[in-house]
């Protein structure tokens, strides 16, 4: 019997005594920035934001989005393809994660990678609004 997907509202927080969901810890460490993203998906599985700000040819540009397909959980973050320099200070732990240039996939609840990650984040938002993407 296929376990009934975790809505996006409810929060990690609230799930205490169970093992925390790896979707809504990803989704969550991109909600800070919420105010400065155009959120086009927030589903179950899937989590997608775009710049609010547009290019000079009039079109958002994509930021981050976090989607699971079966165990994998992808987790895409434009500012470290926008600035590969970002990357390298990142343990070689995170680095087994990635796929292409801007993509990690987890399949498992790591908190180290997550703290981690959620370092990259702040740094790829403070860097995208210096540049004025945000």
């Amino acid at each position: 019997m296929k376990t009934p997907p975790v809505p996006a509202a409810e929060s990690n927080r609230a799930m205490e005594g169970q093992s925390p969901n790896l979707f809504l810890a990803l989704r969550d460490l991109l909600l800070p920035y919420k105010a400065d993203l155009l959120v086009v998906h927030d589903e179950d599985d899937h989590f997608y934001a775009n710049c609010r700000n547009v290019d000079a040819k009039g079109k958002a540009q994509f930021f981050s989005a976090v989607k699971v397909s079966g165990r994998r959980h992808s987790f895409h973050f434009m500012p470290i393809y926008t600035f590969p320099d970002l990357l390298a200070g990142i343990s070689p732990a995170l680095k087994k994660h990635m796929q292409g240039k801007s993509c990690f996939n987890f399949d498992a609840w790591d908190p180290v990678l997550l703290h981690e990650l959620q370092m990259l984040i702040e740094q790829g938002v403070s860097r995208y609004r210096v540049a004025g993407k945000l």
